[in-house]
């Protein structure tokens, strides 16, 4: 890569990691206001009390949305990292792992553990699992992602040692 691409790339790589950081922050504040200031004001206006459990079983159909924001988060860090100049290789496949872990439980909570926890929740009503073709789809690809990076890690590992021999 030339030096003008370099720094292009570097400069597509900040406004990704501030797009990441606005996602983040923006998703974040308005989940935090749906689960957190919404339901605080609510109470305190003297609200049925059948709504403490209407609002927990909507934060426990929300919780795969923590780890998808986690894996945008550390696509963004990753991001940064690059921005700021370090190698891709590290880089990366410490994001592959991190991203492929968020997504993997994010979906396999979305496919077994919203249907189950809801069960308890409700007493015994529901399925053991939900078909749920995205979340399956989210845990498959982040499992895959999860394994792509760790044979990055090994490829760096064997690189260095490649690099001492010679």
């Amino acid at each position: 890569m030339s030096q003008t691409e370099t720094e292009r790339f570097r400069l597509m790589c900040r406004q990704f990691n501030w797009l990441a950081i606005f996602m983040v922050c923006s998703v974040g504040a308005l989940l935090a206001l749906m689960f957190v200031v919404s339901p605080v004001v609510f109470l305190t206006r003297g609200g049925p009390s059948a709504f403490t459990d209407l609002w927990l079983a909507e934060v426990i159909r929300a919780l795969p949305q923590l780890f998808y924001l986690f894996a945008v988060w550390s696509i963004g860090s990753a991001m940064g990292q690059l921005a700021k100049g370090r190698l891709i290789q590290p880089v990366l496949a410490g994001a592959l792992r991190r991203v492929g872990l968020a997504l993997g439980f994010g979906g396999l909570l979305s496919v077994f553990g919203i249907t189950n926890l809801l069960r308890l929740i409700k007493g015994g009503t529901g399925g053991w699992a939900y078909f749920d073709v995205s979340g399956m789809t989210l845990g498959m690809i982040g499992g895959a992602l999860f394994l792509l990076g760790r044979v990055m890690e090994q490829a760096d590992r064997v690189q260095a040692e490649l690099d001492e021999m010679i």
